[in-house]
């Protein structure tokens, strides 16, 4: 009997301990966030103002992402004429593309363009500009041959600022002003409906990381 109730009494904690788990890792319950000045790391200001309203590049591009993803847009994959969803959804993506757009940089203009100038590059049998802009593997070729390519080992956390871009496989975001207690930064992104928050401290756990850019 004792011994059977050691094993209920420990398959419980092991659910709990998972539970928690799972809880900590999707951000349901909220993790400790540090800044720059606590790791004694010196926040990286763009010299250019790609769109001329008084705040560099780098500020824009995160300020950007914030402000679109205050809207809270709901998850969803879909095809838009105009390119740019205009429903209140989005994707990964998107996150990137408003950040980028709020910064000077209309990406649907210069991932079109770039492939109509390289499409050996892309290897895009049709291109469509609506679309286009809009897939990671496309993103990840502009990027590496129009912004900044950084490191993408994490053993430095100060080499990854805010409003940076990450890319891993299959998925994008954005660098964060917030690190957790190792210094490593929070990304924001948009990646499931039941996403419950859009910062979250995965950079070291989503996955692979296979670029890392800084276009300011």
């Amino acid at each position: 009997m004792k011994k059977k109730t050691g094993i209920i009494v420990l398959t419980a904690g092991l659910c709990v301990f998972a539970g928690l788990f799972l809880l900590y890792r999707y951000s349901v319950i909220p993790h400790c966030q540090y800044t720059d000045a606590d790791f004694g790391i010196t926040t990286y200001v763009s010299p250019k103002d790609t769109d001329g309203d008084g705040v560099d590049d780098q500020t824009d591009m995160l300020e950007s992402a914030r402000a679109y993803l205050a809207s809270e847009p709901q998850y969803k994959s879909q095809y838009y004429a105009g390119g740019y969803p205009d429903d209140g959804y989005g994707t990964c993506v998107d996150v990137v593309a408003q950040a980028c757009l709020g910064t000077g940089y209309d990406l649907m203009e210069l991932v079109s363009a770039d492939i109509q100038s390289a499409p050996e590059a892309y290897g895009i049998a049709t291109p469509d500009p609506n679309i286009d802009f809009r897939r990671v593997v496309n993103l990840q070729v502009w990027f590496s041959r129009h912004a900044a390519a950084l490191t993408t080992d994490l053993s430095d956390p100060a080499a990854w600022q805010a409003g940076d871009i990450v890319i891993w496989e299959n998925h994008i975001g954005i660098i964060s002003d917030h690190r957790n207690r190792k210094g490593i930064p929070f990304v924001l992104h948009h990646y499931s409906p039941a996403q419950v928050s859009y910062e979250e401290d995965v950079l070291e756990t989503w996955g692979t990381i296979v670029g890392h850019y800084r276009i300011g």
